[in-house]
């Protein structure tokens, strides 16, 4: 699996030892790091959210992990591109059942709101995980899918 990583100026920490210790307990898969180093205090996340984003729609990456200081700014932006399934998750069951139930591809994470151990849990957990395909699953998906389809003209409202 490629799995992208991103985030702004108050999770770049968090982002830089999620990346490194997935990489080292997931070796199977390329992890790829899509910006944002804390450098610079004007990295905002809804750009490193568009960047993640585009990246999952775009087929770069088939999953992403995105850290801004509390997840929910980067879940809403990551959120407004189309075929992104993005959510916040502080414990591991949100974010194994996200992927379960939802489809969901992309993991929030606030830096100032949970600490490396348990983010890393999350991250595995989430990456551990694959949408079920159950009927009431996809039916639920499909319903999803065509709320976003219908806010692109696609249509019926």
């Amino acid at each position: 699996m490629r799995i992208g990583f991103a985030a702004d100026h108050a999770g770049a920490a968090l982002k830089g030892e999620l990346l490194r210790r997935v990489a080292a307990v997931r070796t199977a898969d390329e992890t790829i790091d899509l910006g944002g180093d804390g450098s610079n205090p004007d990295d905002d996340y809804p750009d490193f959210a568009q960047r993640l984003a585009n990246a999952v729609r775009d087929g770069e990456v088939e999953r992403g992990i995105l850290i801004c200081g509390s997840g929910v700014g980067a879940s809403i932006a990551a959120n407004k591109v189309r075929g992104v399934r993005a959510a916040v998750c502080h414990d591991t069951y949100s974010a194994h059942q996200g992927v379960e139930h939802d489809d969901m591809n992309v993991l929030t994470l606030g830096s100032r709101v949970i600490g490396p151990e348990p983010a890393l849990e999350c991250a595995l957990a989430f990456l551990g995980a694959t949408f079920s395909g159950e009927p009431r699953h996809r039916r639920r998906l499909d319903k999803v899918l065509a709320i976003e389809a219908a806010e692109m003209g696609e249509g019926p409202r």
